[in-house]
């Protein structure tokens, strides 16, 4: 072998070491980088997993807090009377610990049952990993409904109502409604239409009002409303429905509601006013920039019907004008007043009430009532000016709970704004029928209320009588307010006035959401 032979021999095998390590550098760069990528996949693994087991954790934490809230609803301290955060550990099912939990716990302004929670979840195997979950719970309140009563009710042509309506009794709806109308009766006989004699059911839920293209009403029994024919859908009516057949709403344990309601009133945080000696207690409500107060009267007289101005007949129980006297002395000035919105914002009076002012940023709960309840003695509020809100945020609201009646009297605005909740316990939320004799106030313009009412007994602000043409001639006009306009305030489904009677005592779960 000669000296060129041997080179080239050499060369090419040098030629191929140098192959081999670069085939073996690239491999090397590769196995590193898929071992390197491996790595990385399981350590995204083992993090996701236990980011998993975190979420979950957190929402074991909002599962444990509903059940201690199921069986101590006002606890917000997790049983320790003090303030959180408070923490869990948490076990699997042998026994061992996977983590924690954090609870944070916001408790519901006065009056409301809405609670926010945030639980924290934390795992055992890592100490950044964690996952946190806000949601709030509230109990519904009888709030839940712009109307909810325990009779038969009839909601008239140019009646507009924006929120639900209920009845454990029927509803005949000629008017608008914006949501759902319901009725415990799958079917009833409407008291306001002849029979010719003889028993005939209609739905539960039904309207007078003529389907497109007809228009006006028909007074009479409507076949078409009738089971067991398939129930119509009327959208120029019930634009969100109607039903029946529905689960009641309690009226009976009201009055149970409004003795406890005495009771905290009695309390350093509230304010009660015995018996007056008079005629009862006028309230008119200051609204101020800083602190509300409320002002407080003997009242001592009522203005007098005029001359033909009677009790109609059938007689209506409790018929009156309702309204408190112009003269001198009509009024005297309780002593102290005015008073400071108390701080469980309950404010009981012993007696009769007349109602009115505005507030500011305010939760309050006026309630009138006599006890041992007896159906002679039961009070009534009367609201005859306005009462009304700075805002309708939530922030103000106002309830009125009488034993008896939710009166509007004889002389009231002819414009009339009601913002509140309205409940009447044993009696009805309306106006007595005036007839041409009271003088022109036997008939107004109109009514707003924005909140909610609960009636017991049928309730109404206008009566039958061509009740719906407004610029006709005196004899032309039906008694009380032309135009009712009513509008459901969102607001207090969860977030009712103090002591608001409730609709039962489990929370519901409001919103739900993962938080950083």
């Amino acid at each position: 072998m000669n000296f060129t032979q041997l080179h080239s021999r050499f060369s090419k095998k040098g030629f191929m070491v140098v192959h081999a390590l670069v085939f073996a550098g690239i491999a090397a760069v590769i196995v590193s980088a898929l071992v390197l990528w491996a790595g990385t996949n399981i350590k995204a693994s083992r993090s996701s997993v236990l980011k998993e087991k975190a979420i979950e954790i957190a929402e074991a934490g909002i599962d444990y807090y509903r059940w201690h809230l199921a069986h101590a609803s006002t606890d917000f301290t997790d049983g320790t009377g003090t303030a959180g955060p408070y923490s869990h550990d948490f076990f699997d099912k042998d026994g061992a610990k996977i983590g924690t939990y954090t609870l944070e716990i916001t408790p519901p302004i006065p009056g409301s049952t809405l609670v926010t929670i945030k639980s924290t979840g934390r795992v055992a195997e890592s100490t950044t990993i964690k996952r946190s979950i806000k949601t709030t719970l509230a109990i519904p309140s009888m709030a839940k409904f712009a109307f909810v009563s325990n009779n038969d009710m009839r909601f008239g042509v140019g009646t507009e109502v924006f929120g639900p309506i209920h009845s454990n009794g029927g509803i005949r709806f000629d008017g608008l409604a914006h949501n759902i109308v319901s009725s415990a009766r799958a079917s009833y006989d409407d008291p306001d239409h002849d029979d010719s004699g003889s028993e005939k059911l209609e739905f539960g839920v039904h309207t007078h009002v003529n389907a497109p293209p007809g228009s006006g009403t028909t007074d009479t029994y409507r076949p078409l409303e009738v089971p067991p024919a398939a129930m119509q859908v009327r959208t120029d009516v019930f634009e969100s429905g109607r039903q029946v057949s529905v689960p009641s709403v309690d009226f009976v344990g009201l009055t149970n509601d409004l003795a406890q309601i005495k009771a905290a009133a009695q309390t350093s945080s509230g304010k009660y006013f015995a018996a007056s000696g008079a005629l009862g207690y006028k309230v008119v409500f200051n609204a101020q920039s800083a602190t509300d107060t409320y002002s407080v009267y003997k009242v001592n007289t009522l203005r007098a019907a005029p001359s033909g101005c009677v009790n109609p007949t059938p007689a209506q129980p409790g018929w009156a004008t309702w309204s408190i006297g112009t003269g001198g002395g009509a009024l005297t000035a309780v002593t102290g007043s005015p008073f400071t919105i108390p701080a469980n914002g309950l404010i009981f009076f012993e007696d009769n009430v007349w109602v009115e002012g505005s507030i500011s940023n305010t939760r309050v709960t006026v309630a009138s009532g006599k006890f041992p309840d007896n159906a002679s003695t039961r009070t009534n509020i009367t609201v005859n000016n306005d009462l009304m809100y700075s805002t309708h945020d939530g922030h103000d609201v106002i309830s009125l709970i009488a034993q008896n009646n939710i009166n509007v009297g004889l002389y009231s605005a002819d414009a009339l704004d009601i913002e509140a909740a309205l409940m009447a316990q044993n009696g009805r939320v309306g106006r007595y029928y005036y007839n041409t004799s009271c003088g022109a106030d036997f008939h107004k313009s109109q009514i707003t209320l924005y909140g909610m009412i609960a009636t017991n007994q049928r309730y109404g602000f206008s009566w039958t009588g061509n009740d719906y043409d407004c610029g006709g001639s005196i004899g032309n006009i039906g008694s009380g307010y032309c135009t009712r306009n009513i509008t459901y305030d969102a607001n207090l489904l969860y977030g009712p006035p103090p002591s608001f009677p409730l609709t039962s005592d489990q929370y519901s779960t409001i919103s739900w959401e993962e938080v950083q």
